[in-house]
Protein backbone atom coordinates (compact mmCIF):
# COMPACT_ATOMS: atom_id res chain seq x y z
CA UNK A 1 0.00 0.00 0.00
CA UNK A 2 1.48 3.58 -0.79
CA UNK A 3 0.20 7.28 0.22
CA UNK A 4 1.15 10.12 -1.06
CA UNK A 5 0.70 13.82 -0.07
CA UNK A 6 0.44 15.12 -3.75
CA UNK A 7 -0.39 18.94 -1.93
CA UNK A 8 3.39 18.66 -1.13
CA UNK A 9 4.55 18.60 -4.65
CA UNK A 10 2.26 21.78 -4.95
CA UNK A 11 3.12 23.56 -2.23
CA UNK A 12 6.62 23.04 -2.02
CA UNK A 13 10.10 23.10 -4.10
CA UNK A 14 11.31 19.03 -3.20
CA UNK A 15 15.16 19.52 -3.39
CA UNK A 16 16.02 16.80 -1.31
CA UNK A 17 14.29 13.16 -0.43
CA UNK A 18 15.06 10.55 2.27
CA UNK A 19 14.01 7.32 3.20
CA UNK A 20 13.12 6.45 7.09
CA UNK A 21 11.55 3.98 8.79
CA UNK A 22 8.98 5.42 11.18
CA UNK A 23 7.68 3.70 14.59
CA UNK A 24 4.16 2.89 14.89
CA UNK A 25 1.53 1.51 17.20
CA UNK A 26 -0.47 -1.57 16.54
CA UNK A 27 -3.65 0.27 15.93
CA UNK A 28 -1.88 2.70 13.72
CA UNK A 29 -0.40 -0.64 11.48
CA UNK A 30 -3.42 -1.25 11.00
CA UNK A 31 -5.16 1.87 9.82
CA UNK A 32 -2.22 2.13 7.29
CA UNK A 33 -3.23 -1.39 6.13
CA UNK A 34 -6.84 -0.18 5.88
CA UNK A 35 -5.68 2.96 3.67
CA UNK A 36 -6.85 4.90 6.18
CA UNK A 37 -3.78 7.38 7.01
CA UNK A 38 -3.90 11.15 6.52
CA UNK A 39 -0.76 13.26 6.59
CA UNK A 40 -1.07 16.14 4.16
CA UNK A 41 -0.84 18.57 7.36
CA UNK A 42 2.25 17.11 8.10
CA UNK A 43 5.89 18.21 8.55
CA UNK A 44 8.98 17.11 10.49
CA UNK A 45 10.68 18.36 13.35
CA UNK A 46 14.34 17.45 14.59
CA UNK A 47 14.41 17.53 18.47
CA UNK A 48 17.10 16.44 20.61
CA UNK A 49 18.62 14.24 17.66
CA UNK A 50 15.74 12.54 16.60
CA UNK A 51 13.19 13.67 13.89
CA UNK A 52 9.40 13.27 14.58
CA UNK A 53 6.45 13.75 12.30
CA UNK A 54 3.72 16.44 13.89
CA UNK A 55 0.46 15.76 12.23
CA UNK A 56 -0.80 19.50 12.55
CA UNK A 57 0.52 22.03 10.69
CA UNK A 58 3.04 24.82 10.99
CA UNK A 59 1.08 26.67 12.12
CA UNK A 60 -1.48 24.77 14.15
CA UNK A 61 0.46 23.11 16.70
CA UNK A 62 -2.05 20.62 18.15
CA UNK A 63 -1.17 17.84 16.49
CA UNK A 64 -2.30 13.99 16.98
CA UNK A 65 0.54 11.62 18.72
CA UNK A 66 3.88 12.56 17.29
CA UNK A 67 6.36 9.57 15.22
CA UNK A 68 9.62 8.66 15.00
CA UNK A 69 11.40 8.57 11.94
CA UNK A 70 14.57 6.00 12.19
CA UNK A 71 17.05 7.82 10.14
CA UNK A 72 21.06 7.72 10.47
CA UNK A 73 22.40 9.89 12.42
CA UNK A 74 24.79 11.62 10.02
CA UNK A 75 21.60 11.60 7.63
CA UNK A 76 20.02 13.62 10.14
CA UNK A 77 22.86 15.90 10.78
CA UNK A 78 22.46 17.02 7.12
CA UNK A 79 18.92 17.16 7.57
CA UNK A 80 19.46 19.87 10.74
CA UNK A 81 21.92 21.65 8.65
CA UNK A 82 19.21 22.24 6.15
CA UNK A 83 16.91 23.20 7.83
CA UNK A 84 18.53 26.21 9.38
CA UNK A 85 18.72 27.98 6.03
CA UNK A 86 16.23 30.10 5.36
CA UNK A 87 13.02 28.39 3.61
CA UNK A 88 13.75 25.11 4.29
CA UNK A 89 10.86 22.37 5.45
CA UNK A 90 10.84 19.14 6.08
CA UNK A 91 8.11 17.30 4.82
CA UNK A 92 6.74 13.87 4.39
CA UNK A 93 5.76 13.07 1.24
CA UNK A 94 4.44 9.67 0.84
CA UNK A 95 4.10 6.36 3.46
CA UNK A 96 4.44 3.17 1.80
CA UNK A 97 3.70 -0.43 3.81
CA UNK A 98 4.60 -4.20 3.08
Amino acid sequence: AELKNRQAYYDYFIDIKYDAGIVLLGTEVKSLRQGKASFNDSYCIIHKGEVWVNHGTVNNHDSLRDRKLLLEKREIRKIEAKLKEKGYTLIPLRIYFN
